[in-house]
């Protein structure tokens, strides 16, 4: 077992202000990753996985696409060691009913019987003495033990999870919400380029198998021919802190800047740029541009200043009452009528090199 990180004991101590249970049921954000979208984003890092120890410590192992594809590529990534964590479940054979007081986790350390196909009796099944939440000792201990934490969290405790592999320090590969961009711990990271967004999701939405009691109301909605709910669920990203070579590739830009073409935001000095593929690539002042500008970020071209979140001036100072939508930090643009109308979030960046 690794050493303890630094100020690991404050976690332990940390009461849990919000159960597990209490996030499904409110959020219903339990959700399963289809093996082809693990497949897509994974195969962008295999450089990062050779003699390390995976974690997926937000799993359902047997069931789950992601302990099937590390246990399947375990010898082609030349891994050193698989461990899944069950929440609430004593059968990891099945979806978790959370209907247990106590959970399992599975270690898995390759194959032996030459075929490359792992099998029950190599799969290490082990009893924990609680449920198999994330912030508990147990699992704490498994973390502690890990290289790198690929998993699936649950989006209502996005911010609590992601706080806690730093905390440890771990690498990481996850799933989250693309509102997660905007969460202040969240976006100071990016900023730091301390995390970024995954390879291989840039838009649209994607599937996900949902447990058996979830409602099906949104578009997109299926139940397969053996019974299992999917959804599909819009604004989806990976987070990492894995680096790759295809974020380190310019951002081609074929935009020129000209002051009827790019408005100054009332009140921040920086200009409004409305789709990433119209920043200006000779402009060298500040931009703002949309979040999803961050799917194409290249740390080495353009610097993160900040966002509207954080920068500008209320629009108090700068315009009558009225003459504005109020609401959350926000860029305004001049309609030149006196009225001023809102932009959506903004990301606040600059060239390194301008052309």
């Amino acid at each position: 077992m690794r050493p303890m990180a630094k100020n690991a004991h404050k976690t332990k101590s940390k009461p849990v202000n919000r159960s597990i249970d209490a996030a499904r049921a409110t959020k219903q954000d339990e959700f399963y990753t289809q093996l082809s979208d693990i497949e897509k984003e994974v195969k962008h890092y295999t450089v990062h996985f050779k003699g390390k120890t995976v974690l997926c410590n937000c799993d359902d192992p047997k069931v789950s696409k992601f302990f099937h594809y590390f246990a399947h590529n375990f010898e082609r990534l030349k891994l050193k060691k698989l461990i899944t964590t069950c929440y609430k479940n004593r059968d990891p054979n099945v979806f978790s009913k959370n209907d247990s007081k106590r959970g399992v986790y599975l270690v898995y350390e390759g194959e032996r019987n030459g075929n490359r196909v792992p099998t029950a009796k190599q799969i290490g099944i082990h009893d924990m003495e609680g449920d198999g939440d994330f912030r508990s000792e147990e699992c704490i201990a498994l973390l502690q033990q890990a290289d790198i934490v690929v998993t699936n969290p649950p989006f209502s405790l996005f911010r609590e999870y992601l706080a806690q592999l730093f905390e440890y320090e771990r690498k990481f590969l996850i799933i989250g919400n693309q509102n997660a961009i905007t969460y202040k711990e969240v976006f100071k990271l990016i900023q730091d380029d301390k995390i970024w967004l995954g390879a291989s999701i840039h838009s649209g939405d994607r599937e996900f198998g949902v447990p058996a009691h979830y409602p099906l109301r949104a578009a997109g909605s299926r139940v397969d021919e053996k019974g299992r709910k999917f959804i599909r669920v819009k604004g989806v990203r990976w987070f990492t802190n894995l680096d790759y070579d295809e974020r380190h590739a310019d951002l081609a830009l074929y935009a020129s800047y000209s002051p009827e073409k790019y408005p100054t935001y009332a009140n921040f000095d920086a200009i409004e740029v409305a789709k990433t593929k119209e920043i200006p690539a000779e402009y060298d002042g500040l931009m703002g541009v949309p979040i999803t500008f961050l799917d194409w970020y290249n740390p080495d071209q353009f610097e993160i200043l900040g966002s509207n979140l954080t920068l500008g001036v209320p629009m108090s100072q700068v315009a009558k009452k009225g003459s504005y939508l109020q609401g959350g930090p926000s860029f305004y643009i001049d309609n030149g009528d006196g009225s001023y109308r809102r932009q959506y979030t903004r990301v606040v960046i600059k060239h390194r090199r301008p052309s």
